[in-house]
Parts: C-alpha cells; sequence; structure tokens
C-alpha cells in the first residue's frame, strides 16, 4: 500500500480533526511561544504537534501481503504455526464484519492493519525456520562423527597436518550442526510463544466487538498486538543475523570429549570436503 493510500484512510481523517489533535496543537504553539519564537513560533509549534499527531493515525507500511503467504511450501512444524497465525486472522475478520460501523469498528480496523502484520511477520520467521531444518537435514551427524573417529585414530599413528586439518573440518561441521539444532528450535518455541499471545489478542477482540465496549478500550489492545508484531519483527531480524553470521563468521570448534585432541591453532595442508548428505 503506497503512502497516498495509507493518509487517505478514516483514522487519518478523524485524527486531523479530532480533539487530541487541537491540544496537541496547542501544545506545540504554547512550546513556540515559550522558547521565545513569539507568534512565528507558536504558529510553527502547532503545525509540527498537529503533523506528528496525524502521522501517528497513518498505517504503517506492510512487507508483504498475506495474499502471497503459502504455509504448505514449508516443513510440517513451520506450516503449522503460519496456519495458526492465519486462523486467527480470519477470526478477527469474521469478528469485524459483525461489528457495526462507527468508532468501535474503525479501531478494529487500525488492529487488522498491525494483525496482518503479524501474520506477515510468522510467515518470514517460519520460511527463515525452514531453511535452517532443511540446511541442517544435509549434515549427516553420525557419518561425520564416525570419520572424526577414524581421523582421530590416524592421528595417533602419524600426526600429519593434513589429518590435523581434517579434524578441524568435522569439527566444525558438528559445531554447526548444534548451532542450527538451537536456532530451529529457540526460533520455533519463541514463535509459538508469539502466536499464542496474538491469539489470545484475536480473542479480546471478538470480546469487544460483541460487547460494543467504548472505542477508547481498545487503545491498550492495539498497543499489545503493535508490541507483539515488534516481537516478531525482532525474531526474524536476529535469525536473520544468526544466519549470516554463521555463514561467515568461524565459531569456537567445541571439546567433543573423545580423548585429548584438541585441534591446532594453524592447521596446515589438505582441506577436506566434509561429510554432509
Amino acid at each position: 500500500m503506497s503512502f497516498r493510500d495509507r493518509f487517505y484512510t478514516p483514522q487519518v481523517a478523524r485524527a486531523m480533526t479530532s480533539p487530541s489533535g487541537i491540544v496537541a496543537g496547542g501544545a506545540g504553539a504554547a512550546i513556540g511561544v515559550l522558547v521565545g519564537l513569539g507568534p512565528v513560533g507558536a504558529v510553527i509549534g502547532a503545525i509540527v504537534a498537529w503533523v506528528a499527531r496525524v502521522g501517528v493515525a497513518v498505517p504503517r507500511r506492510q512487507r508483504a501481503t498475506s495474499s502471497r503467504i503459502d504455509p504448505f511450501s514449508l516443513g510440517d512444524r513451520w506450516n503449522r504455526l503460519v496456519r495458526d497465525a492465519q486462523q486467527a486472522q480470519k477470526s478477527f475478520d469474521q469478528a469485524l464484519r459483525g461489528t457495526p460501523p462507527g468508532p468501535l469498528r474503525d479501531r478494529l480496523d487500525e488492529i487488522r492493519t498491525h494483525l496482518v502484520e503479524g501474520v506477515v511477520e510468522v510467515w518470514e520467521i517460519a520460511k527463515a525456520g525452514n531453511a535452517v531444518e532443511s540446511g541442517r537435514s544435509q549434515i549427516n551427524r553420525p557419518a561425520v562423527e564416525a570419520e572424526l573417529n577414524e581421523t582421530r585414530a590416524l592421528r595417533a599413528a602419524d600426526d600429519a597436518p593434513s589429518l590435523a586439518a581434517t579434524e578441524e573440518a568435522l569439527l566444525m561441521q558438528l559445531a554447526t550442526a548444534d548451532r542450527m539444532d538451537a536456532t530451529v528450535r529457540n526460533s520455533e518455541s519463541r514463535l509459538r510463544l508469539l502466536n499464542a499471545r496474538l491469539d489470545e489478542a484475536v480473542t479480546r477482540a471478538i470480546e469487544l466487538s460483541v460487547s460494543q465496549a467504548d472505542s477508547t478500550s481498545t487503545g491498550a489492545l492495539r498497543a499489545d498486538v503493535a508490541g507483539i508484531v515488534d516481537e516478531m519483527e525482532a525474531l526474524r531480524q536476529a535469525m536473520a543475523e544468526v544466519r549470516a553470521s554463521d555463514a561467515t563468521v568461524p565459531k569456537e570448534i567445541p571439546d567433543l570429549g573423545v580423548g585429548d585432541t584438541t585441534p591446532p591453532s594453524d592447521a596446515a595442508g589438505e582441506t577436506p570436503s566434509g561429510s554432509v548428505g
């Protein structure tokens, strides 16, 4: 949605003439006078404060649309989470359709904007988690461990530089597998929690819609949904950073507790391709 489309919305129109907009303008004018700018400062301060109040009412830009979401393109654990978020949006939309036109419906429509963003964030997180899980499946841990034991046995007889480099590469594969496993577990757990909180927020919205509560009652709900979406965005960004650093930054090689075989710090020689598959 373009800025023009987001600007020409009912919530922005109401913000322009709302009491809070008028109060903001008055406060800005007072600040302009207090800082010593006189009448000109009052005008400038009023305009700046009023524009800021109206700007808050402009719906946030959505990074994607729910129509592009395909949960069944993901693995089972991730597509369930995406479908759960989509079901929450459907329940909200049904409640919204049953709400008569008026301030309450307009407020609920504003909440829906955040909810749609949340569903998109769930989709992006699930895609990232699915990619990590897919990559992890290509590391055959038993095969890597078997090759590591064989390499250590060969080093015991002849500690050649090429064998040291082979052991280091194998250990790096195991460390990568461990990090990927942790990323999948942690991201799934956090996303499951955020989904549950999103479901709870939708339940509250449905309750508001059927009770025809005063529109001011939706303020806390809107803040909660926006906060959930912000947490989802932070999780998505954190996953992206982990994946990027995992691909570019060497990690400490863990001690697997199999004999005294600390890898050398500057191994030389051949570097094997590793055991993946």
